[in-house]
């Protein structure tokens, strides 16, 4: 069960800080660990900065220094690209760079065991049948920890129905082919199908490698869940704390409650802006795909607003796969992936052509930072010019939500795609339905 958790229309710093401090006290006594002598710290990576989780990261390093422990910290990445030292410091303020460890997830996994393929079977309803091999971070498994934290944000998620609990070891540290094999697996699943919903099957697949492979590890998690207040900010309304499923299962069910944006019919045009600072390519800023696809209109448009965008791929190979088949619909990536070796190759990537799809059914448009009009209409994409839609759609005057422009336009606008999920009320009740029958 969960150890403890606080929540309220608006939690402040100084209550999150307390509950910093009760949650290394209770794992000492509730996992009898004498002396915190080396301590590990996986909080989220760059893209979820928003979410307060790198001061949290940055408090409890000194606490625990202070005490007279080594500290270290792995940003969970997955695949995503290693953060650079000016990044760590944005992020994690005053910790220092040598004490922040870049996971590397070709390299540096250690195999622990299998989820065998007929177990994978059975929770996809029997649309999957390979096993995921469980690779995770060598410094994580194999090096002596007396205490492990896990810090994460609790939102709607693509691939797990929601995100954060172990997800920060079997995604934000796992290798390669477990990325490839659980991601290929969620995308065969549907995304639509996993999208808000408490335990998927990806989710099922990881919750039973916890028990067998990291059952012997002093771990905690810690999770927050954030909503807006009536300013249109973001605040934190959930902390949950302890070390077992209960805790992901409190904190997912209040981000279900929270973070779930329902309509009573699809939306024509949504506008969504994703921060520079946070979002490089589009495999991160295809977040504001995931999140939206289930709100808007066949024939609709979304207009993706991300002036920090350079790439598409997070990896030079991802890139090059994006490049070559753009974003294509399941089922072309499905007769696809059984004779493209380089789609084989790298199913993770293979995977996140079919979730930044539209299917066909409506128009993504997008406004990058740094790739031209030929890049993004190459993949499949229509093109805006990043100054034209910051000026026509300006985040300092759009409010979260409706609005109306001058020209008469009606759209619906949304600031941090990345931290919640909007849908009509039928594509909801259609996903609970497949849910119920799979």
């Amino acid at each position: 069960m969960t150890w403890f958790k606080h929540e309220a229309s608006i939690i402040d710093r100084p209550k999150i800080e307390e509950m910093l401090l009760r949650t290394v006290a209770e794992s000492r006594e509730r996992l009898g660990i004498e002396r915190l002598n080396r301590v590990l710290l996986l909080p989220p990576d760059i893209t979820r900065a928003h979410a307060g989780v790198g001061w949290m990261t940055e408090f409890l390093y000194h606490h625990l220094t202070e005490a007279g422990a080594d500290v270290h910290v792995i940003p969970t990445l997955g695949q995503h690209v290693p953060h650079t030292p000016e990044d760590n410091t944005w992020m994690f303020g005053s910790v220092p760079e040598e004490k922040i460890h870049a996971h590397d997830w070709k390299n540096g996994v250690t195999h622990l065991g299998m989820i065998e393929a007929e177990f994978v079977k059975e929770k996809t309803g029997g649309l999957v049948d390979w096993e995921i091999p469980i690779d995770l971070n060598t410094m994580t498994v194999t090096e002596d920890w007396d205490l492990i934290i896990n810090i994460g944000h609790v939102v709607p998620h693509e691939v797990l129905g929601f995100a954060n609990h172990n997800k920060n070891y079997f995604i934000g540290l796992g290798g390669k082919r477990l990325l490839g094999g659980s991601h290929m697996a969620s995308a065969v699943y549907g995304i639509e199908n996993n999208l808000g919903n408490l335990l998927t099957p990806v989710r099922a697949c990881f919750n039973e490698a916890e028990e067998r492979y990291l059952g012997h590890l002093k771990d905690v998690y810690i999770q927050v869940v954030m909503d807006y207040n009536d300013d249109g900010e973001l605040v934190h309304t959930g902390v949950y704390v302890g070390d077992d499923l209960e805790t992901y299962y409190d904190a997912a069910r209040a981000s279900l409650a929270q973070n779930i944006t329902q309509f009573d019919k699809p939306v024509k045009k949504i506008v969504a802006v994703m921060q520079a600072d946070e979002f490089r390519a589009t495999w991160v800023a295809n977040k504001a795909v995931y999140r939206t696809r289930m709100a808007i209109a066949d024939g609709g448009e979304l207009l993706v607003i991300a002036p920090g965008v350079e790439r598409f791929g997070e990896q030079p190979e991802v890139d090059d796969l994006v490049r070559k088949y753009g974003y294509i619909s399941q089922a072309e990536v499905l007769e696809l992936f059984a004779t493209q070796e380089d789609m084989q190759d790298i199913p993770h990537g293979t995977a996140h052509l079919v979730h930044g799809s539209s299917e066909g059914r409506f128009t993504i448009r997008y406004a990058p930072g740094k790739l031209t009009r030929e890049d993004i209409e190459s993949v499949g994409y229509e093109y805006m010019d990043v100054n034209e839609a910051l000026n026509r759609y300006n985040p300092e005057v759009m409010k979260d939500g409706w609005n109306t422009m001058p020209d008469g336009e009606d759209v619906f606008y949304i600031s941090t795609p990345s931290a919640g999920l909007w849908a009509t009320k039928d594509k909801l009740a259609q996903r609970a339905d497949h849910e119920m029958h799979s």
